[in-house]
This record gives C-alpha cells, structure tokens and sequence, in this order.
C-alpha cells in the first residue's frame, strides 16, 4: 500500500507512537485526520493541514463519528490507525470496577468500535490498524485487566480479519513489546513495576508503518528488534 494520495485517521494522534505514525504518513505522502482528547496537542502533530477531532472513546458515540468526519474530511477514508490506549496495574483481586471499566471501554470496547465503523466506510483496498500489546500474547501478573483489555481487541481482530478481506479490506493487529511511550508512568491505577529498558518509540512507529505499506496483517512482539 502505498500511502502517497490517501487519506488516515490517526486515534491516539498525540501520544508518543501515534504522532510519530501520523507524521511519517505525512511525510510519505498522505492526508491524515487526527484524532483525540487534547486538540492543542494534536494540532502540533500535524499542523495547517491536519483535520482534528477531538472526543474520549470512553463515549460510545465517539468512534463512528470520527469515522465519519475522517471520511468527510478526507473526501474518502483509506486507512483508520488505533493507537490510543490506557494501563492500570496491581493485583487481579484488587483492582477496582472503575479502573476495569476504563481499561475496557478504552482498550477494548473502543476499538472495537472504531473498526466496525471502519469497515462500513474505508475504501476497497483500506487498512485497519490496532496497536495491541505484548501482554495480549503473554499476560502478566499484576497487569491482569489490561491483559485483558488486550487480549480481548486481538480476538475480535482475528474474527474480523475475514469478515474484512472479503470487502478487500486488510485488518493488521500490530502487539509491540514494551516500548519506551511514557504510558507506563501514566497509569489510571496502581504504580508500575520496576522494567527493562524498552524498545525506542522511532524503531516501533517504523515498523508499524512497513506493517502498512508491505501489506502484513500480524505482526507479533517477536517481529520487533
């Protein structure tokens, strides 16, 4: 896929890997919507050019309309890019309803929904992209709800994925191994434990975007350096 001409909506635009996608788009050629909850930060990302939708996927009427206004905005939607996400961390038994809600809903219910609007609006020949987890692959003590979360969004990636290729649209379901976005110095609940050093967010946004244009579908941590 080349994406020179067509246009992608960015979800998670200002965080450290999405704003590194979005501009890497840009600098191959392509318009992009981004999308998020800070437009001031997200304006940064992608200057004059940039559509900016702002909203919180937590409210479920959120993700087809920035499907939509991306469609509008674009004249035509090639490519929807997810890379929005929260962590929580402390033991199963211990992690409050509110913070599972968020997890999920951010994580999980969030996406799902963007990629059931993207598919009734990405053109023949499109691209849906969800930035998952190493966890989704290989849960980890502590991070039991956000394993989840993650688990959960590869799944229904899986099952859509040839639901999509029969309307000629291609699923990637991309799970990075730690990586250094700041997120874990984030969380929504619980406190991080002590990590390796992770990947360079430069190295990952690369990879993402050879996922796009070589036209992968999975790409697991292993596939990362």
């Amino acid at each position: 896929m080349d994406p020179n001409g067509k246009h992608f909506l960015v979800v998670g635009a200002s965080g450290a890997l999405g704003s590194r996608i979005a501009r890497r788009l840009i600098a191959a050629g392509a318009s992009v919507s981004l999308a998020g909850r800070d437009a001031d930060r997200l304006a940064e990302v992608g200057g004059d050019d940039a559509r900016v939708l702002t909203g919180d996927l937590i409210d479920p009427t959120v993700p087809a309309r920035w499907v939509a206004e991306a469609a509008e905005h674009g004249g035509h939607l090639d490519g929807v890019v997810i890379a929005s996400g929260v962590v929580a961390f402390g033991p199963a038994a211990e992690v409050d309803d509110d913070t599972v809600d968020d997890l999920l809903l951010v994580n999980l219910l969030g996406p799902l929904r963007l990629v059931r609007a993207a598919l009734g609006t990405v053109e023949q020949g499109g691209v849906v992209v969800n930035l998952g987890a190493v966890v989704a692959e290989k849960p980890v003590g502590g991070m039991a709800a956000y394993s989840a979360s993650k688990a959960g969004i590869g799944a229904f990636l899986a099952a859509a994925r040839p639901e999509a290729r029969r309307r000629k649209i291609r699923i990637v379901d991309v799970r990075p191994p730690h990586t250094e976005t700041g997120l874990a110095t984030r969380p929504v609940a619980g406190e991080a434990p002590r990590m390796p050093e992770g990947l360079d967010p430069d190295v990952v946004a690369d990879r993402i975007v050879a996922a796009i244009t070589d036209d992968e579908t999975d790409v697991p941590s292993t596939e990362f350096g």
